[in-house]
């Protein structure tokens, strides 16, 4: 398969060119696999982002605004991010791994890696200047963000296996335009017979956390999420009105 009827070609580090079919793609994670008739490519080793502290050292790969094989150098400056990337009417939430190493256009797709050499993460998004600062360019800013390893192990394996990656779901839409100065993710309606409606999840509750981890808005809870895989059980804490409630909900998958 191509990418919308185009064709892939990748470029290795000695210049050599070799074309490329599309395996699959998620745009929920902002994750795709090409692959090409090649054998004795090296590859790279692939770390546990669940291991990676605030403070380690990373090396990110990639080539910003096209000087191919840049590396540049930073820390671990936070963890569980949640932010968008994507585009054309895509959005990709990524609970992301924050680094402060110089990402810029072009970085996006290489790797993050350790002090180790293992890769810890997938370059996916840099944030850019708000309208309200002068210009909204996108540049490096000391604030880089990178897919987490074990996340786009998990959807690539999927996808070499099936072609598609699983997105996991609770089965619930959310008021992004809810006026509520209080943390967390509102509930605007619960898909019948979901698996939050038969844990209990009701419209205008409101998700203020996912496994004692606390959320801040709905973006927030849609990363939560997704970085856990369809099948696995969340606890979520909900308020409404003064009440608070945990309730346990197994994950769901999202039609594809």
């Amino acid at each position: 398969p191509s990418l919308n009827g185009g064709k892939l070609s990748v470029v290795f580090n000695d210049k050599t060119t070799k074309e490329a079919t599309l395996v699959g793609r998620s745009p929920e994670y902002d994750l795709a696999v090409v692959k090409v008739d090649a054998s004795g490519l090296p590859v790279a080793s692939i770390g546990d982002s669940s291991k990676v502290q605030v403070g380690d050292a990373t090396v990110a790969v990639g080539s910003p605004l096209g000087l191919s094989g840049t590396v540049t150098s930073g820390i671990v400056s936070a963890l569980n991010r949640p932010v968008t990337a994507g585009g054309e009417g895509e959005t990709s939430f990524i609970n992301a791994i924050q680094t402060d190493a110089a990402i810029n256009p072009g970085n996006s797709g290489g790797p993050l890696v350790n002090a180790e050499a293992q890769v810890i993460g997938v370059n996916s998004a840099i944030a850019s200047l708000g309208s309200s600062q002068s210009g909204s360019q996108s540049g490096s800013i000391g604030l880089g963000f990178a897919i987490p390893s074990n996340t786009a192990k998990r959807v690539t394996e999927e996808i070499i296996a099936t072609g598609t990656s699983k997105t996991p779901i609770i089965g619930a839409s959310l008021n992004f335009n809810s006026q509520s100065d209080q943390a967390g993710a509102s509930v605007q309606q619960v898909t019948p017979g979901g698996p939050a409606d038969k844990a209990g999840l009701k419209a205008g509750d409101v998700i203020t956390a996912v496994n004692g981890q606390p959320i801040e808005d709905g973006t927030a809870l849609i990363t939560a999420i997704r970085s856990l895989s369809p099948g696995d059980t969340v606890t979520l804490t909900v308020k409404n009105g003064g009440q608070t409630r945990d309730i346990k909900v197994t994950l769901g998958t999202a039609n594809q």
